[in-house]
């Protein structure tokens, strides 16, 4: 028998001793009236009471001295001491402890609250009951789990030992938090778009496909976290929209990319791109400050500071600067030239394709924080043309760290242009090119009835991985893992 087995065959039979007392292992409540965070934060005031508290949460040690046995108990927002005597809780009931219970069981505790000589923050146990009796061991203490897979795998465990990684967790529910009070403070309105779409756009990306039955039709999980949702909105006289959400690409996973994240997007109504930088770099800098508490960082081997000017550089003369190629000019065999001279893989024969895979290889020498602008038009379909500079587009992207953090523009609001400019799509689709953008042809018919000028930008969690320097999959509660 397995060593793993044995240890839970052991903690069966305690638990049918803990049944055969009468005690139910598993009860529905506890009668808990603190918190252990509470009880740390107040223990002068309670200590001083002298009334009794009652706790509960996780054993995450046992120590024995003799006739006495100190555990610490952990729940959701601290850890304690607790001290079990034999006299205080009768020899027999101290053996029912020693004999029954084990580490990762949760319990709760009831007793006074006292300092012991070395000051440190205890509570005497006077009664305590099984609330949840553990039949697997924890990881070992000190070192927890050490296979990359199982960290993601049993990803509550992780947890469990890892208080900088809970913290982690707190932080980007903050993020969100911050960015839908800065929507809902410059007036925009939150949506919710569908994620299910007959025809995926708003993004270039190859999507997840599955099957509706009651309709008996081929469907997308969405690329995008409701673009041609909310220009419908902008239609109809909603003039500030947002929605945060999941969006799902079918496509490699990398420190950046993972297949499912989440997603915010705006759109605002009689706004062009430049109102769209300046209302982006606010919001990135007020969710520097409120949730880090600076604008200073350290990530992917740069350093930045988001309060320091953003500069505009145009990515046809960026991509000139780093490899001699003009997007505008340069032949498809010259691009397939310099991409084998670089030894960058690339996937795709399309001019597109080629551009893109030349910028990603560029952006990666960018410490940022910059406005990316001036994209060609054949790799912004939904982008408004520059009126002074014909086949650049009214584009942005925020630049930081070598990464990518944001993309936005002057929506196209032409019927006509747009109806072209998704036969140019159609084309690279049927060219075999995976991530070219559907075309959306009841889209093109909203516009024909009008859409007034429009600014849209959206964003992801990848700017929260940036910013605390870790990789994506680290700041993802459940990555999903291949099945073992």
């Amino acid at each position: 028998m397995a060593q793993i087995d044995k240890i839970k065959q052991n903690r069966l039979d305690k638990l049918k001793a803990i049944k055969k007392l009468g005690l139910n292992p598993f009860p529905s409540k506890s009668k808990k009236n603190h918190y252990i965070g509470e009880v740390l934060d107040d223990f002068s005031k309670l200590s001083k009471s002298k009334k009794k508290v009652i706790l509960a949460g996780r054993i995450m040690s046992i120590r024995g001295h003799g006739g006495a046995t100190f555990l610490d108990v952990r729940d959701g927002t601290g850890k304690i001491q607790a001290f079990l005597n034999k006299n205080k809780v009768k020899e027999k009931n101290y053996n029912f402890f020693l004999n029954n219970f084990d580490i990762g069981d949760i319990v709760e505790i009831e007793g006074i609250l006292f300092k012991t000589k070395k000051g440190e923050k205890t509570i005497e146990i006077s009664k305590f009951n099984i609330l949840t009796k553990s039949l697997l061991p924890l990881p070992e203490k000190w070192h927890g789990l050490q296979n990359y897979e199982d960290r993601y795998r049993k990803r509550y465990l992780d947890l469990l030992f890892k208080e900088d990684l809970r913290e982690i967790f707190v932080k980007k529910a903050i993020f969100w938090q911050v960015t839908r009070e800065f929507m809902n403070k410059n007036g925009f309105f939150e949506v919710e778009t569908p994620t299910l779409e007959v025809t995926t756009g708003g993004a270039e990306a190859n999507p997840f496909k599955t099957h509706h039955n009651d309709f008996d039709i081929n469907i997308y999980l969405r690329i995008s976290t409701g673009e041609l949702w909310q220009k419908r909105l902008i239609a109809a006289a909603f003039e500030k929209t947002f929605e945060i959400g999941r969006v799902y690409r079918n496509e490699g996973s990398s420190s950046d990319h993972l297949q499912e994240f989440t997603n915010m997007e705006f759109y605002w109504a009689y706004a062009d791109y430049e109102d769209g930088m300046n209302l982006t770099k606010k919001l990135f800098r007020e969710i520097a400050r409120k949730v880090f508490g600076t604008t200073k960082f350290k990530s992917k081997g740069f350093e930045f500071d988001l309060a320091k000017e953003w500069k505009k550089i145009s990515y046809r003369e960026e991509i000139l600067s780093q490899t001699k190629i003009d997007v505008l000019k340069s032949s498809e065999a010259e691009m397939k030239k310099k991409l084998k001279e670089l030894n960058i893989k690339y996937e795709g024969e399309s001019i597109p394709r080629l551009i893109d895979s030349l910028w990603k290889y560029c952006r990666k020498n960018i410490a940022g924080p910059v406005f990316l602008i001036d994209h060609p038009k054949f790799v912004s379909p939904l982008a408004k043309e520059k009126v002074n500079s014909p086949g650049l587009t009214e584009r942005f992207q925020i630049i930081i760290a070598g990464t990518e953090l944001g993309n936005g523009y002057s929506e196209l609001n032409d019927p006509i242009d747009q109806k072209e400019r998704f036969k140019e799509q159609q084309k690279l689709l049927k060219a075999g090119d995976k991530e070219a953008m559907m075309p959306d042809w009841d889209f093109v018919e909203m516009l024909e009835h009008g859409m007034p000028p429009t600014c849209g930008f959206g964003f992801g969690e990848r700017l929260f991985s940036v910013l605390i320097d870790k990789p994506m999959r680290e700041t993802t509660l459940f990555p999903l893992i291949k099945p073992e």
